[in-house]
């Protein structure tokens, strides 16, 4: 009875009747916040359709880049648009929309840092100062980013905060390699590749050992590898083909093996090599006599430096990777090293 009465009262104060007779919204309901996000702007005249936006969105179908017809005076435009229904207003879009001006606004956030406003990519690229040659067409290539790719002591560098990984410096660089898309997932993956197509270049260098003793000093051997079995040996490592492709592609770009071959028919039992040897690898045994063991050498050449009878034979092999996964082919080219023999 208490609390009707109470109610009761509430209804009949002069006060409550005023405010029932000439409502209106609490100007603090109404007005927005200085740090309020609304619905993405987008100014397409700023667009490079870079896709950063389109990667960055967590909503399904809230952004896509879409392409305007090409009309007699001007070619068409790639810009993106927002489904409203779709949109969440996260701002994520705008936080790493490369250009300045922004494509993008989204309202004001005072948390943006830009150490943080890193495009969400599976691959980075890097230049490879051992390759590159400075020709600086990745410098003018990617112009509409200010910073993404600076020269810094005569050397080119990609700066990870600002590039956009929209692969045109890859596209347009003249040296094979000497940019690098690099999968920054999977890494173990990726190292197990490697030592795969090592271990199966080593083995089939190593088949034709007999026949690389025989090249003379200025001849060339040349080995052409399917990699037929060692994809399908890689793909038990990890079912991504494209990961495979660029493993061994950027590892046969650089790869520079040494090979060393051994022939005991010319030994003499001299044991120069023995004590030179850094790693133990060479040993001598009073029946057997100068033995070495593969698994510890290091393909140092003191050995093949030392030795004045030609017993060890000392070459470089390099790598070139050709054509797809389905029919591709390693070519290796051996030639006998130009490293002095001591007399």
């Amino acid at each position: 009875m208490s609390s009707v009465i109470w109610y009761l009262y509430e209804f009949a104060r002069k006060s409550w009747a005023e405010k029932f007779a000439a409502a209106k919204t609490d100007p603090e309901i109404m007005e927005t916040p200085s740090r309020f996000r609304d619905f993405p702007e987008v100014r397409k005249e700023y667009c490079i359709a870079c896709g950063a936006c389109t990667a960055a969105c967590p909503a399904p179908m809230a952004i896509k880049l879409i392409r305007s017809s090409d009309s007699a005076e001007e070619e068409g435009v790639t810009y993106p648009v927002i489904n409203h229904r779709g949109c969440i207003r996260c701002g994520f879009c705008a936080e790493v929309c490369p250009t300045d001006p922004k494509t993008i606004l989204c309202g004001e956030n005072h948390l943006i840092r830009e150490e943080f406003t890193i495009l969400p990519v599976d691959k980075m690229f890097i230049i490879d100062d051992y390759l590159c040659i400075r020709c600086k067409k990745c410098l003018k290539t990617c112009s509409q980013v200010a910073g993404a790719i600076s020269e810094v002591d005569n050397k080119f560098v990609i700066d990870q905060y600002k590039c956009i990984g929209c692969g045109e410096c890859i596209k347009n660089c003249p040296v094979k390699g000497a940019i690098k898309g690099i999968y920054i997932n999977h890494v173990e993956e990726q190292k197990d590749i490697i030592n795969l197509v090592v271990d199966t270049l080593e083995s089939r260098i190593e088949e034709d050992q007999e026949k690389i003793k025989k090249l003379e000093p200025e001849e060339v051997y040349k080995i052409d590898l399917p990699v037929d079995d060692l994809v399908k040996k890689a793909r038990e490592i990890i079912r991504n083909d494209e990961i495979i492709s660029d493993t061994i592609e950027k590892i046969t770009d650089r790869l520079k093996m040494r090979i060393l071959t051994w022939d005991d028919e010319k030994c003499n039992n001299c044991r120069l090599c023995v004590d030179d040897c850094p790693s133990g690898a060479i040993t001598y045994d009073e029946e057997k006599g100068v033995q070495r063991n593969p698994d510890k050498c290091l393909r140092c050449s003191i050995c093949y430096q030392t030795c004045p009878f030609g017993v060890a034979g000392f070459y470089v092999a390099r790598f070139l990777f050709s054509g797809k996964l389905k029919d591709g082919i390693i070519h290796i080219t051996l030639k006998p090293s130009q490293l002095p023999i001591r007399s």
